[in-house]
């Protein structure tokens, strides 16, 4: 739990980590080089100098470091541990629902663990959403629209495929939907991340709930149109967030914007953990306030009761998380000696 210097204590619910594996052992070819080289590329440039990390130490995490990079350095409650498959490049996966569930189990009450599929595995990828929900009872997914599948370079979220498993997804109650819309990854092509689609998915499946990871950017403006419109849509930070150190003011528009077009209840934290840790995020954005013409513009303030929002309380109400009895169990179960 995050400790204010006014000694509030804040509920952190981190929405975009992952336990990947991008070492070269795991990669299956030049692609998978590419794409972790491409990740640390954002690392190094976006990092204070202090949070820099060695590469070997970036492409593979121990289970260890992860508890100890979230949980007891770290300011995290709860994570949510995102699948992201890549399984023309990474031959194990590069973040797999089974490598992270076995995380999630040594670590219990600590992590959300969700799932992915691609609808341009037709049928086989309905039945691998029924084996997530049965086998790891997932509640959401994350989908990479500009994942490679053979000969196919992306795909959309209203290609009629992707709308069976989205009906399948509504029926069973896997209701939170985390698309990956943010900038492209190296060998991964930009325009397949075009946030577009969210508007017609959106649209048509009310009873999902959008979240944007990395909102829309660098095409802030089109995914502020339709997540004002679309009362389902939602906007993840993760990406954006660490602009704060590098570029405060840059910063400060996209999150004014987001306000003035989303509002406080609509805007979910993400460390984008390995890429970032999540200590010197929320420690730099509780201090941060947005530069005082930008925020004067738009008429909206970054109040300490909005980064209490944007923390944690609203993805605990879209997860179901009851917050003062998650703070209640954590507190009977303290951070694991073996961790430290």
């Amino acid at each position: 739990m995050y400790r204010a210097p006014d000694g509030r204590e804040v509920f952190v619910l981190d929405c975009h980590t992952h336990f990947w594996n991008g070492s070269p052992e795991n990669q299956r070819n030049i692609h998978g080089k590419q794409f972790i080289d491409c990740l640390y590329a954002y690392h190094a440039h976006l990092s204070p100098r202090k949070e820099l990390w060695e590469k070997a130490k970036f492409e593979k995490q121990p289970v260890e470091q992860v508890y100890n990079d979230l949980f007891v350095e770290g300011p995290d409650d709860m994570a949510i541990i995102q699948s992201t498959y890549l399984r023309d490049f990474y031959k194990e996966g590069f973040s797999s629902i089974e490598r992270s569930s076995q995380l999630a189990a040594v670590n219990p009450g600590r992590f959300i663990v969700n799932g992915s599929f691609d609808p341009r595995d037709g049928e086989r990828a309905l039945e691998y959403i029924h084996y997530m929900k049965e086998v790891f009872g997932v509640t959401g997914v994350k989908l990479y629209t500009a994942e490679w599948n053979g000969a196919s370079k992306g795909w959309k979220l209203n290609d009629p495929a992707a709308y069976k498993c989205f009906e399948l997804c509504e029926k069973l109650g896997i209701v939170n939907i985390h698309v990956h819309k943010g900038p492209t990854i190296l060998p991964l092509s930009k325009d397949a991340f075009d946030v577009h689609d969210v508007d017609h998915a959106a649209t048509d499946f009310q009873g999902l709930n959008w979240i944007v990871e990395h909102c829309g950017l660098p095409r802030l403006d089109d995914f502020c149109w339709i997540a004002t419109q679309e009362t389902n849509v939602y906007a993840g930070l993760s990406l954006a967030l660490p602009f704060i150190h590098p570029r405060p003011r840059y910063f400060g528009e996209v999150i004014a914007e987001l306000l003035f077009w989303l509002g406080p209840e609509k805007i979910l934290f993400g460390s984008d953990y390995a890429i970032w840790t999540p200590k010197w995020l929320v420690e730099d954005f509780w201090a941060y306030q947005i530069p005082e013409d930008v925020a004067a513009e738009r008429g909206v303030r970054l109040t300490d009761e909005i980064k209490e929002k944007i923390l944690g309380l609203n993805a605990a109400r879209l997860y179901g998380i009851d917050v003062e009895k998650k703070k209640a169990e954590l507190a009977g179960s303290p951070i694991r000696i073996a961790a430290e």
